[in-house]
């Protein structure tokens, strides 16, 4: 067992910013209003499930179809940029239609367990041990499950102004793994 709290702490922090859940309270909420009960049980146990099959297959699927790790890396370095800078700068550069169904599509995926954080997880797995990441994985689904139940509490205790300073604050510490996640796995494509 190579557990390390330090692992563990570290892709918790790149998940939970990646995932957003505290940012995405508004899309929430606005599909409670329109699907009316949300499962967040089940919402939680499909989500986790496709970050840990994705986690052991995700780079199979990769040498299935000729790209390795340190280019997904890179690329994943991207995306986890071009999502900080959307935090940042409260701009939407990507948008998914949100269709009339809500536990499984969109929550589970792509809310919780989408590009970003497949991505990241495989990002992740080039450079720490799968026990933190699956760590990681476990107590930010956790933490979605328990904003899921709650999310309308949340939502008048931070309130518009609270909710926005989160999604700035996680956007930089984003942009800063985005930048080392880049340098740590471009070498490997130079050689």
């Amino acid at each position: 067992m190579n557990l390390n709290f330090k692992e563990i702490a570290t892709a918790t922090m790149v998940l939970f910013a990646v995932i957003d859940i505290l940012g995405s309270i508004p899309v929430i909420i606005s599909l409670r209003k329109k699907v009316g009960h949300i499962q967040s049980e089940k919402a939680s146990i499909v989500a986790i499930s496709i970050m840990i099959a994705f986690l052991f297959v995700g780079e199979r699927i990769l040498n299935l179809i000729g790209i390795d790790v340190n280019s997904f890396a890179v690329a994943g370095a991207f995306i986890i940029f071009f999502l900080a800078i959307e935090m940042i700068l409260g701009i939407t550069l990507y948008k998914d239609d949100l269709p009339e169904t809500a536990s499984i599509v969109p929550i589970a995926f792509p809310l919780i367990a989408g590009a970003g954080t497949l991505t990241s997880i495989l990002s992740l797995r080039a450079e720490y041990h799968v026990e933190n990441i699956i760590v990681a994985i476990i107590i930010n689904v956790i933490f979605v499950y328990f904003v899921l139940k709650s999310s309308k509490r949340i939502e008048k205790v931070l309130g518009q102004n609270g909710l926005g300073v989160i999604r700035k604050v996680f956007g930089v510490i984003l942009m800063a793994i985005a930048v080392k996640l880049f340098a740590a796995n471009i070498g490997g494509l130079m050689s």
